[in-house]
């Protein structure tokens, strides 16, 4: 490592915050710059506050089935200043953690928004509107990204809302529309319909989840309409006006919807604006993002980027992985990015796990595969836990064995996932994951009894005709 030289780096989210400890850990001398608070939008706007209030939801769902588990429980009820509290009281830590990592780690900080303005140098503009140049040895981007926007949408923050302004909580609507039925539109989905709201979800897609394994989104599909939650697929919004106190969606059919907020959750756009890309001829992508190779290198030697900015896999744990492998290579070391066994979840209800490729992905690819499955509600720990609906479903290589991907919706799925990829990532087959022994009862179980499946070995399901 070539420690000593100066690090810089440009935003202090999942990419920027973890690659500077890791950098000053290496011998860097690391400044970090971030216009906002250190922790970006997965702290503030988006992971933490949003699987908090799923928890509470949760929570509060599970005390209503109390009488399914012998218990009698009265009163149960929930109210915005609590949910709000208990974000706060989870969030305000966790970015003063990452103020006493820098001070512990030697990692200067600046508030105030970074631009680029010539080779490796970045001018600082602070809220006191003061300016400030420094020169490094090499520069990470770290800048992340926002909701999209549809401009033609009224957004207000009151009734058309991004997904920022609905973790803000100022009301919870009795009737809700989200405009959206990917990742976020659908874990707002089950937050929103488990305190009680009528929801409505449109999705211009044939089909919900559109990025994930067909059955995966199917199941979900199931469960939502269980919630009480309306599905519209292949439908568009095409206006959307304000309505005294609420708010009326006509949708591509002709059909109008009136509800009291409208939650927009197509996308995110790439924080590029205003940083002084063009200063330096920083090429790139279709969408704005910023081109990198797996060193997470851009073009310009010595400037990197990682995390949303990139345009790859919008992940707080993929940022972060990016974050370390720039800072590493900038010091000298030789890392190279792999998404091939990332694994993510979904914090819907039930869970989403996956890593690795769908079915219909490998098929396309021209794999030749081979499906396992395993549903919950033929394990123990699942009917303890009182949560049966989901699967789990392993893809691998017919000829070799090889795993290719695993899909999860049940409980705890987001967390069985990593059994997985860790087996992917030491290039395990699935034999060797159904070798290996399975404590029970647990949910790890289903895991080891879909990769039976493979062979039609599994012991808990009915034999296949």
């Amino acid at each position: 490592m070539e420690k000593g030289k100066r690090i810089l780096i440009l935003g202090g989210g999942p990419a920027g915050y973890v690659a500077a400890i890791r950098a000053a850990q290496l011998g860097g001398q690391v400044t970090v710059i971030e216009a906002d608070k250190v922790g970006g939008t997965c702290l503030h706007r988006g992971c933490i506050p949003t699987k908090a209030l799923i928890a509470s939801a949760d929570l509060y769902d599970r005390a209503k089935r109390a009488k399914e588990f012998g218990l009698e429980v009265e009163g149960v009820r929930w109210t915005l200043e609590g949910l709000r509290s208990r974000v706060r009281r989870i969030v305000d830590p966790q970015e003063k953690g990452i103020h006493a990592l820098f001070k512990n780690h030697g990692v200067a900080y600046i508030q105030g928004r970074g631009r680029l303005v010539g080779e490796r140098r970045i001018e600082v503009a602070r809220p006191d509107g003061s300016l400030e140049a420094m020169q490094g040895d090499a520069i990470l981007i770290a800048t992340g990204s926002r909701p999209a926007l549809l401009e033609h949408f009224p957004f207000d923050g009151s009734r058309v809302l991004t997904s920022d302004d609905a973790l803000r909580l100022e009301r919870v609507p009795p009737r809700l529309l989200i405009v959206g039925a990917g990742v976020i539109g659908c874990e707002f989905a089950c937050l929103y319909a488990a305190l009680g709201v009528e929801v409505t979800l449109v999705e211009l897609l044939p089909r919900i989840l559109p990025t994930e394994d067909e059955e995966i989104a199917g199941l979900l599909d199931r469960e939502l309409k269980k919630q009480k939650v309306k599905v519209l697929i292949g439908a568009s919004v095409a206006e959307i006006a304000t309505e005294g106190e609420g708010v009326r969606a006509t949708l591509s059919s002709g059909q109008a919807v009136s509800v009291d907020q409208v939650l927009v959750s197509i996308g995110r756009r790439f924080n590029v604006e205003g940083i002084g890309l063009e200063s330096l001829g920083i090429p790139q992508g279709k969408h704005g993002e910023i081109l990198v190779d797996d060193r997470m290198e851009t073009p310009v030697p010595g400037v990197y980027a990682a995390g949303d900015v990139t345009g790859g896999m919008l992940l707080a744990h993929v940022a972060s992985r990016e974050g370390i492998i720039a800072v590493t290579n900038a010091l000298g070391g030789e890392l190279r990015m792999d998404y091939e066994t990332v694994p993510a979840g979904i914090f819907t209800r039930p869970e989403i796990g996956r890593v690795g490729l769908t079915e219909q992905e490998a098929l396309d690819r021209g794999d030749q595969v081979q499906v396992g499955r395993f549903p919950f509600r033929n394990l123990g720990k699942a009917h303890v836990l009182g949560e049966i609906a989901g699967m789990v479903k392993v893809v691998a290589d017919r000829r070799t064995g090889r795993i290719l991907g695993a899909h999860i919706i049940g409980p705890h799925a987001a967390d069985l996932v990593h059994e997985a990829s860790t087996a992917m990532s030491l290039e395990a087959t699935a034999e060797d994951l159904a070798r290996a022994i399975h404590a029970h009862p647990t949910l790890p179980e289903a895991l080891m009894e879909a990769a039976e499946d493979l062979s039609g070995m599994a012991i808990h399901l009915p034999r296949k005709a």
